[in-house]
């Protein structure tokens, strides 16, 4: 008996530990790297309201962020650091809020960010029923760290990392067919709403069409519980969010591809915008109609397909935010790894040595560097141009029997038909 119990204590030590140093770790480095931006604006606007019943959208606020970054009010054509997110999204940041010391609470929100990063990773990898040897998965774990889609929102304290995690738990929720669960994530990847809007607004459709209720029923009743509750502490927080959100593109670099191309291409890129907006679209409706109905592996390629569309389509985003992308990463080396194994396995390894490398070389060569280190609208290109060729490079092995997504146990090939 004593022993059965040491086995589950010393792997929890074990853990406790290693948090403990990797808090420390981030500690001393949030001491000497000032910075993360995107936790700063939301800790100081929840500190903010908890403590002192301020709006966080308010311009006492913003002031207040401003002073702390800048150790000044923002000055004309600097990021202003304004709370942009809805109202409920303190809920996640408030136990940080309560946390006096910045650099401190900055350091436990990294570790829980690195954390989140590797259940993402591995959870991705569960969800492509990848199998690769284990050499191949180490390095998977270690490129899922240090890749610049996996550092930056670490060290800037980017939420995206746990909406991510949101996107993998609701796609694993439907394949095991749990759609209250399912429900709820979706409604709390709505913390930072853009990112999943094309996602949502798709597997809405499904579950309409297929008559998945209580998938709908926990989406739709958790959203309003968080709104209403919202509503009880700040009552027009709708409002004042929306003004956040319509001023936001004002102080930001362009946020959309089509902003960029306008940026590089003031004659044209608009109407090439529209275009590509467009083609999209109309690609995504073909998709949804086509493949988006059937088994759950043909709905996994159209979910990493939707996701990667809403990064170029128009809605207001940042290469920041692209770590929401790795699950449609491990994707492709799943299938990858099915079709040719060994070669596969170091096909796959090999893509991500180059987008390590390539990466983080372009980041480099064109930064502009300011307060912070500002990202040059080319991220933009990147890494959704390579997974949309990817994409229809193994679509035929998706939706044709002998596929990885195929070899699945039929008790795990669910269809989303009840």
């Amino acid at each position: 008996m004593q022993w059965k119990n040491f086995r589950w204590i010393a792997p929890l030590i074990l853990l406790g530990g290693v948090l403990v140093l990797l808090t420390w770790g981030n500690f001393v480095f949030t001491r000497a790297n000032p910075g993360g931006n995107d936790f700063l604006v939301h800790w100081m606007g929840t500190r903010m309201f908890i403590t002192e019943g301020i709006s966080p959208y308010s311009d006492e606020t913003a002031i207040a962020i401003q002073e702390f970054a800048y150790g000044r009010p923002a000055r004309p054509g600097e990021h202003e650091l304004r709370v942009a997110y809805p109202f409920y999204s303190i809920f996640v940041f408030l136990p940080f809020s309560l946390i006096p010391d910045y650099a401190f609470a900055r350091a436990l929100w990294m570790t829980l960010l690195e954390a989140g990063l590797i259940a993402l990773s591995f959870l991705s990898v569960r969800l492509t029923n990848w199998r690769p040897p284990s050499w191949v998965l180490a390095s998977f774990f270690v490129f899922s760290l240090l890749w610049y889609h996996g550092a930056r929102p670490l060290i800037n304290g980017n939420v995206v990392i746990l909406i991510a995690l949101g996107f993998v738990g609701v796609l694993l929720a439907i394949r095991y067919r749990a759609d209250e669960l399912a429900g709820v994530l979706m409604a709390l990847t709505t913390i930072k709403p853009q990112l999943l809007l094309i996602f949502s607004i798709y597997l809405i459709f499904v579950a309409l069409v297929q008559r998945r209720w209580k998938f709908i029923f926990w989406f739709f009743g958790t959203l309003a519980l968080l709104v209403l509750v919202s509503m009880l502490l700040l009552p027009d927080w709708m409002l004042q969010n929306l003004r956040e959100i319509l001023r936001y593109p004002a102080y930001n670099p362009p946020g959309t591809l089509q902003a960029a191309l306008k940026v590089w291409f003031p004659v044209f890129g608009g109407r090439l915008g529209w275009g590509i907006t467009g083609f999209l679209g109309l690609l995504l409706l073909v998709e949804w109609r086509f493949l988006g109905m059937t088994e759950f592996r043909r709905m996994l390629w159209v979910s990493c397909l939707t996701l990667t569309v809403s990064q170029w389509i128009g809605i207001q985003t940042d290469p920041g935010n692209f770590i929401i992308l790795l699950p449609a990463l491990v994707l492709i080396f799943a299938t990858l790894s099915e079709r040719w194994r060994r070669a596969g396995n170091l096909i796959s390894v090999g893509i991500m040595a180059i987008l390590l490398v390539s990466l983080w070389l372009l980041f480099l060569s064109t930064v502009e560097y300011g307060y912070q280190p500002q990202q040059s609208p080319i991220m933009f290109l990147p890494l959704p141009g390579f997974l949309l060729v990817g994409f229809y490079w193994i679509r035929w092995w998706v939706i044709h029997p002998g596929s990885v997504l195929n070899a699945w146990h039929s008790d795990q090939d669910l269809i989303l038909r009840r």
